[in-house]
């Protein structure tokens, strides 16, 4: 579709006015008219959704983002940047997903092996040969990419076709449809058809494409996790715990487990797609930053600040930065059971607004079991990342399929995002009591209610102007008068120290 439009200033020139036309049809081609669609002005930015009307209105009242060339909130797919405009239409788009997955197999392969491993398969002396097990399933992965699904179709694989349905499944479905569903191919298909059996088939079949899990075994008071040093043990080493690990004795049957999913992997696949590892590098080389707005997290006071300590970190615009997010839920719903999960996600910030926010790129760090809240104790199950994040600070070996080179992939978290009960179990600093603000401290002001016994937190005003008229007023407030400057916030180092 040509989006040459979106280039004119004037907005009331007929190209760009036809060019809005184009656009809401192109929205609303498998849309109802009356449905709400995300508005792509530069005042909405994709952020609000509106009705077609509306739409139409801001586009040609406000200009559209120039910068949303790619229309993935109103029907357009992402596309590997080779493929090229000229693909968008006709067969080349039938073959896109099943060449990206080649690419990225090729990809993950020259990552593994080296830029010609393609054409050493038949070595017995290098590195593609010397773990086996490993090879022979990377390239059965490769037969199976290359395989048609029946002969005669061009449009999927096996594995894609696999790839696919799994996907749907992670949307929206259980164990038991997937499997009924397909039951339904493989009486629908020619009997050629290499249709996996089961949801367990599967998932064996694309194993080696995916990112393995740990589980650790945990104490069921969260004293320890059964690693390192404690991996042998069969009970806690609390002494004023000594739980056993295990259910029953004689039994390999854990009583609590951390399941863990490596963060290492899981970046370094963020580079072996082109686009992808591309945009990794958009805060650096495509942002447009401005001292008074906020557009990106790469605009912020702590990114800044982080990029001045560490200017060693800094020069690579490829080094990740994250956030970590964790909050816990009650998997079973509304239920009456009472049980509280907890999982942490981290989140590469490199990438650009419209794809750092969604879901493909929430890494789910580590799932916390119940039944109930770790509490203070969470820094416990935090142990394997904070290791993987020391090893990643001093860098891996990386493929970056966009420069066609490997690197040394860093990685540094900036910050975490949480409600306030999660803020006092990840900072360890306490959110009720006496000091109960996390700015004022030691200088946290409160009334205890004589009659209410709970805590009543005062000296607002003392954050007002010096010469504000409500730093004399008495009655609004805690019947005192106060001239204190506002607190100043500590540094890291001073928290710590």
């Amino acid at each position: 579709m040509d989006k040459t439009w979106m280039k004119i200033s004037n907005r009331k020139d007929k190209a760009y006015e036809l060019g809005v036309k184009n656009f809401l049809k192109f929205a609303y081609s498998q849309k109802v008219e009356n449905q709400k669609i995300p508005c792509p002005c530069t005042q909405c930015n994709n952020f609000c959704n509106q009705t077609k009307t509306v739409v139409e209105d801001h586009l040609l009242t406000q200009g559209i983002r120039k910068s949303y060339t790619r229309w993935i909130h109103h029907g357009e797919q992402f596309r590997h940047q080779n493929c090229g405009d000229s693909t968008e239409h006709g067969d080349g788009e039938e073959d896109s997903d099943t060449e990206d997955l080649n690419d990225m197999l090729h990809d993950i392969g020259t990552a593994q092996w080296g830029d010609n491993w393609a054409g050493r398969e038949e070595s017995a002396d290098d590195s593609l040969n010397a773990n086996h097990s490993d090879t022979d399933n990377f390239l059965k992965l490769l037969e199976d990419a290359k395989k048609e699904l029946y002969p005669g179709n061009h449009f999927y694989s096996k594995l894609s076709f696999v790839v696919t349905l799994l996907h749907l499944k992670t949307m929206s479905g259980t164990i038991k449809s997937f499997n009924a569903l397909l039951e339904i191919f493989r009486h629908a298909l020619p009997p050629e058809a290499t249709v996996s059996k089961s949801f367990a088939d599967a998932k064996k079949l694309i194993r080696d494409l995916g990112f393995k899990s740990e589980k650790i075994h945990a104490c069921v008071n969260d004293c320890v996790l059964f690693r390192k040093e404690n991996e042998n043990l069969d009970t806690c080493p609390n002494l004023n715990c000594k739980e056993p690990r295990y259910k029953m004795a004689g039994s390999r049957v854990p009583r609590k487990v951390l399941r863990y999913f490596p963060l290492k992997p899981r970046l370094q696949r963020l580079y072996t797609h082109k686009e992808i590892a591309s945009d990794m590098r958009w805060h650096k080389e495509k942002c447009v930053h401005d001292d008074n707005i906020m557009r990106h997290p790469a605009d912020s006071e702590a990114w800044k600040h982080f990029d001045r300590l560490h200017p060693d970190f800094a020069v690579d615009p490829r080094n990740v930065r994250l956030g970590l997010a964790t909050d816990g839920f009650n998997p079973f719903g509304t239920m009456s059971s009472a049980y509280s999960i907890w999982p942490i996600y981290l989140v590469p910030y490199n990438l650009p607004p419209w794809k750092c926010m969604r879901d493909p790129f929430f890494f789910l760090s580590m799932l916390i079991p119940g039944p109930k809240s770790p509490g203070n104790e969470i820094d416990v199950y935090m142990e394997p990342l904070i290791d993987e994040l020391n090893e990643m600070w001093l860098g891996v070996e990386t493929y970056d399929a966009y420069s066609g080179k490997k690197f040394d992939l860093r990685a540094a978290l900036l910050w975490t995002i949480n409600d306030f009960s999660a803020y006092a179990m990840l900072s360890g600093w306490s959110t009720k009591g006496y000091q109960a603000c996390p700015i004022c401290m030691v200088e946290t002001t409160c009334v205890h209610l004589p009659h209410r016994k709970k805590l009543c937190y005062t000296g607002h005003h003392r954050f007002l102007p010096i010469d504000h008229s409500w730093r004399r007023e008495k009655k609004p407030f805690d019947g005192n008068v106060d001239f204190r400057n506002p607190v100043a916030p500590l540094s890291g180092n001073e928290i710590l120290d």
